[in-house]
Parts: structure tokens; C-alpha cells; sequence
């Protein structure tokens, strides 16, 4: 066997070059993990929020707390 068959090893350059690679693979991960978080949790819960507070009547809420005894400071009337 020759030596020619055989490529010489990249020595030079070698960390700049993985570091680049390395670099843009971090970079396109965490762009699509940022993504599905706000697509896949913060979006719908946003809409769960905005569906709740759409209809929400705090003093329906208050009464029936008072009612039902949960609120110390303004106790049930008998």
C-alpha cells in the first residue's frame, strides 16, 4: 500500500471549523425549541386565558364564595 491513498488529516483550522458547525446547529435548536414552546404551550394558554376571563363575573364568584363560608372576613348571612 502507498502513502498517497490515504488523505492527509485537517489539522489546521480544524476547532474554527467544528465550532461553526457546532454554532449554527445550537442556533437552529433553540429557534425551533423557542417555536413549540410559543406555539405549543404559551399561545393556547393565552386563548385559555382569554376564553375564561371573557365570561368571568367576579362578584357571581364573590357571592358564592361568601355563600358557601370560604371568606372570613365576610361571613355568610343566616
Amino acid at each position: 500500500m502507498s502513502a498517497a491513498l490515504l488523505p492527509k488529516p485537517q489539522m489546521r483550522g480544524l476547532l474554527a471549523r467544528r465550532m461553526k458547525f457546532h454554532l449554527v446547529g445550537a442556533f437552529l435548536v433553540s429557534m425551533g425549541s423557542a417555536a413549540l414552546y410559543k406555539f405549543g404551550v404559551a399561545e393556547p394558554r393565552k386563548q385559555a386565558y382569554a376564553d375564561f376571563y371573557r365570561n368571568y363575573d367576579p362578584m357571581k364568584d364573590y357571592k358564592a364564595m361568601k355563600a358557601a363560608g370560604v371568606l372570613e372576613s365576610a361571613p355568610p348571612k343566616c
